[in-house]
């Protein structure tokens, strides 16, 4: 079965989580530099069968979109052009960040694990992932 692919879009990083192949338990799996990450997806896709992207839109408290969603959508545009086979949806993504540190506090990190920012990345796509599929199961019941 093809795997969901999460990514926390950053100006200078990203975040990609996966889930696993029968799609029950969604794990992080690298954070790289922005401009690197077409070509870290070209070459995961190579290896792995990926059935659907899930990019997180920043938006408000308001639920409009933040001034990171125009940089999202030209991504998904790109993305959309290398990967015209695969469906690229958006999930809400507020507050993924805060989530991820507290559950790195949870988690017992140490604090100098916290401070790195590709860990926090990584766990926010995680999070994304995770709530997307808890979503999709909803709306299956």
């Amino acid at each position: 079965m093809p795997r969901l692919l999460a990514i926390d879009y950053g100006s200078k990083r990203t975040g990609i989580a996966v889930t696993d192949p029968l799609q029950i338990i969604a794990t992080a799996l690298d954070t790289v530099r922005t401009h690197d990450l077409l070509e870290f997806l070209k070459s995961y896709a190579q290896k792995e069968v990926i059935e659907t992207f899930i990019v997180g839109m920043p938006r408000r408290l308001d639920n409009t979109e933040s001034e990171n969603a125009a940089r999202v959508k030209v991504f998904i545009k790109q993305l959309q052009k290398i990967f015209p086979d695969v469906p690229v949806l958006t999930h809400d993504e507020r507050f993924t960040s805060s989530m991820a540190l507290q559950s790195m506090i949870a988690g017992g990190s140490k604090k100098s694990d916290r401070r790195e920012k590709g860990n926090i990345d990584k766990i926010s796509a995680t999070i994304i992932l995770q709530s997307y599929m808890e979503n999709r199961n909803n709306l299956r019941l």
